[in-house]
């Protein structure tokens, strides 16, 4: 039995180049349908909107660009995003032309460049990424926006980037707190009441789809989860709750801010933890988080505009924060 001083993060392994492609075509979805709910800028860059903060004072939230200190070629500005950004806002027009890559300054690191200037994060840190591949990947996010805008809703991997360097390394406990406090209400060990015609079908379904899941879980961790049926949720035993806080603790910060985005979209650290050691592939994951509502939509049919949008948006939010994690990997 594996102990919980011996739980370590196992590579997680996908192709790249399918995955990525997979996120383009959704973001695209998903960029269509929010274009109606969000307007587009009407000025130039840099934008003067005022916001407040929780202090009632004024904060910039303009994409602040700063030029070069000297014509040098070796000398470079940087792009700064307002914190606006980190909530989806269309912040402002496409103002650059190129995007690329280059080394940071210190050797330690990969960092975006906007024709010239050094991307930063919202609060004014360079975005200094641990790997070519994901500074890539990034770039090419910003490389896909229209002239029209910058939407941040279509760049997933460079949200999951500005969490992992900005608040990770602050709130860390904060975050493996209020992961191990969803632990016991978690999808994977709820069960539908057998005896209901409502949810007729589900139990058996909950039991051929999650049980293998389970299995894994105390064949892990050592420790056989707790099944329950409350709507309150049960507790699960004190060894297992250990163990899975024991491997929060001895992850990264692109770990855990990756094993954070999908446990939300999940409402599940079992499955996040799944596809972080490997047992599940994302459509797998999917398939176990939609279980009941897929069976809803079987018997009562599909509303377009709405399931449809809601399958794409956990696609994306599962599939980027898997692809993170794995371009993070040195």
């Amino acid at each position: 039995m594996a102990g919980a001083a011996n739980q370590t993060l196992k590579p997680i392994i996908f192709n790249s180049r399918s995955i990525f492609s997979f996120l383009c075509s959704k973001t695209r979805l998903l960029s269509t349908s929010s274009a109606l709910s969000n307007p587009e800028p009407d000025s130039k860059l840099p934008q003067n909107d005022e916001f407040m903060n929780e202090n009632g004072k004024e904060t910039d939230e303009s994409i602040y660009i700063k030029a070069p200190k000297s014509k040098d070629s070796s000398s470079s500005g940087s792009v700064t995003m307002p914190m606006s950004f980190m909530t989806g806002s269309i912040v402002g027009k496409r103002f650059y032309n190129a995007v690329t890559t280059r080394e940071a300054d210190d050797g330690n690191g990969w960092t975006v460049m906007l024709d010239y200037r050094t991307l930063k994060t919202p609060s004014k840190r360079p975005l200094k990424l641990p790997t070519l591949a994901l500074a890539k990947a990034i770039a090419a996010e910003w490389e896909f926006q229209q002239t029209d805008g910058i939407r941040p809703f279509t760049m997933p991997l460079m949200k999951l980037a500005c969490t992992a360097l900005e608040r990770v390394p602050l709130t860390r406990t904060k975050i493996i707190e209020n992961l191990m406090k969803k632990l016991h209400q978690d999808l994977v060990f709820c069960r539908s009441p057998g005896d209901c015609d409502l949810t007729s079908g589900v139990l058996e379904r909950q039991v051929a789809k999650i049980d293998p899941l389970l299995s894994w879980v105390e064949s892990e961790f050592g420790i056989k989860p707790v099944v329950y049926s409350s709507f309150f949720g049960g507790k699960q035993e004190d060894g297992l709750v250990n163990a899975i806080e024991s491997l929060l603790k001895k992850t990264n910060d692109c770990e855990l801010a990756a094993i954070d985005a999908m446990a939300a979209a999940a409402h599940s650290l079992i499955i996040s933890i799944g596809i972080v050691r490997g047992r599940l592939q994302i459509e797998e994951a999917i398939e176990l988080i939609r279980l009941e509502e897929d069976l809803q939509v079987d018997r009562w049919g599909l509303v377009e505009g709405g399931h449809d949008v809601d399958i794409a948006d956990l696609k994306v939010q599962i599939s980027c924060a898997a692809v993170f994690l794995g371009l993070s990997k040195r």
